[in-house]
């Protein structure tokens, strides 16, 4: 109906972000939840209504669903090394239970919850689709697997309609987390721990929002995972080339060994980790070059009508006059004439 309104959790976020803007554009209101009055503030001129809450706190958590048509759950904590493994648990694991339990008792319909690709890690036989099999390696993908497995049992127990969306390694424009790598390749310090031939799978987080849509309107399905990806998976080498050709300077080639590279990580976290700061060098920064991350995405084209809309040149053009028109990275300088 016109007048539904939907509940957008971690709002705030780069994925919750893009879905507020993608269900605005279809003319959708949308309930923003977020943590602190700084989110609200800058989300109040975007959405239709704005509600702080916590996932840790369930009793503040009724304001935030009651009334909604459906519940769009994002919210949840990424990989920090300062956060403790019970802050991961509290948030991304029962901090579903506690969204659902209110959603629930609110009487709210649907609930499609966002988990990661990362439930299945390294794929040793790629391409992987739905059914291969979860070997979760680190906190942030173990209690990400558990806060599925707990949405899950609520679809199939028919306590609220709904599936999980297992997004692949999401990027888009005005990305923070990606800024560093395209910074790297344009100033030429790039280099590859091992090869560069392992195989990477981005997403647009603007084909993210456009899945969940589908997802919600979907009401059909339930109890069902999907990978959401882009057109292809890529080798990292064909990653950086790219990039590198869109940028106009040289690509990477340095190439420097697995083995010292990580246990030159391994001693940073050891060194680092009793003092809670943030280590420059972390073995699944290491494992980013070695480990296959690349997905089936047919199953969401068949049952969602899910497509991406660009292939990676596309996506990557997007990114880069994104991250120059704020400053992130510099205007190519203009080639010197001969007098």
């Amino acid at each position: 109906m016109a007048d539904d309104i939907f509940l957008v959790t971690g709002a705030a976020g780069f994925v919750g972000n893009a879905l507020v803007h993608h269900l605005k554009s279809e003319g959708i209101r949308v309930r923003a939840m977020v943590r602190t009055e700084a989110q609200a503030e800058a989300l109040r001129p975007i959405v239709d209504e704005v509600v702080i809450a916590d996932l840790e706190a369930p009793e503040t958590l009724a304001p935030a669903v009651a009334g909604v048509a459906g519940v769009y759950h994002i919210a949840a904590v990424f990989r920090v090394a300062a956060i403790p493994e019970e802050t991961f648990r509290a948030i991304n694991a029962d901090g579903v239970r506690h969204m659902i339990d209110a959603a629930v008792a609110a009487g709210v319909p649907r609930f499609i919850h966002c988990s990661t690709n990362g439930v299945h890690s390294d794929i040793d036989h790629p391409p992987a689709a739905e059914d291969y099999p979860f070997k979760p390696t680190d906190i942030y993908q173990v209690t990400k697997l558990e806060g599925e497995q707990i949405a899950m049992e609520a679809y199939r127990e028919g306590r609220i309609g709904g599936v999980a969306l297992r997004p692949t390694m999401v990027y888009g424009p005005g990305d923070q987390r990606t800024l560093k790598m395209f910074r790297l390749i344009a100033q030429g310090r790039f280099f590859y721990v091992g090869k560069g031939e392992a195989l990477t799978h981005w997403v647009d987080v603007r084909d993210v929002a456009r899945a969940f849509h589908l997802a919600m309107e979907a009401t059909h399905l339930n109890a069902e995972a999907f990978l959401i990806g882009g057109k292809r998976y890529m080798t990292l080498a064909e990653n950086a080339v790219e990039i590198a050709a869109q940028l106009g300077v040289s690509e990477p080639s340095l190439r420097l060994p697995v083995g010292p590279m990580m246990a030159l990580a391994h001693a940073t976290e050891i060194v680092c980790k009793p003092f809670g700061i943030e280590p420059p060098l972390f073995r699944r920064r290491v494992a980013f070059f070695i480990k296959n991350r690349a997905y089936d995405i047919s199953k969401s084209r068949r049952m969602l009508g899910y497509e991406p809309r660009q292939d990676f040149a596309g996506e990557v053009r997007d990114i880069i006059a994104a991250y120059r028109a704020s400053g992130d990275l510099p205007e190519p300088r203009p080639a010197h004439r001969a007098a």
